[in-house]
């Protein structure tokens, strides 16, 4: 346990692994940042960011429109597990599985904490009003170079 404390909420007092199922899923705050793609530079390592997303995002609200059978439809879809999050360096800073596995609190505009699933569009952390295309609208892996976005 992180803390003592059995009146906080569970992010505030379990670690990512001793989450059950449905606590891992709710930390998902749906800001659709997974759902881009994202390049790798295969000379530095630097990955880059991309307005593209996967082609089962919602536009309006950065949700899976098929999260259940997602990797049916998208076989390459990332997984996210408490190892990964601790590894993989193109996790937003806002990520709150990152905060979680950096011992940091969720912000004031995830849902869990606000009550709320559009704060993460008020506060401009989704990808709402961001997504330039789709990735079943590119037919070459150049195409993506026109539409990154940032260095992560």
């Amino acid at each position: 346990m992180k803390y003592d404390n059995l009146n906080r909420p569970f992010w505030q007092t379990k670690t990512l692994d001793e989450m059950t199922s449905a606590e891992w899923e709710s930390l998902c705050d749906s800001c659709g940042q997974c759902c881009m793609h994202k390049l790798e530079d295969e000379d530095t390592g630097n990955f880059y960011e991309t307005s593209v997303s996967c082609v089962l995002l919602d536009r309006e609200t950065c949700r899976c429109r098929n999260y259940q059978n997602r990797k049916a439809q998208v076989p390459d879809c990332v997984q996210l597990t408490c190892e990964m999050v601790e590894t993989v360096r193109w996790l937003p800073q806002t990520c709150a599985y990152r905060l979680i596995a950096e011992d940091k609190d969720l912000r004031w505009w995830h849902p869990l904490v606000s009550g709320s699933l559009e704060t993460v569009h008020e506060a401009g952390i989704s990808m709402r009003g961001k997504i330039k295309a789709r990735e079943d609208q590119l037919t070459e892996p150049e195409d993506y170079l026109a539409y990154v976005t940032k260095a992560v």
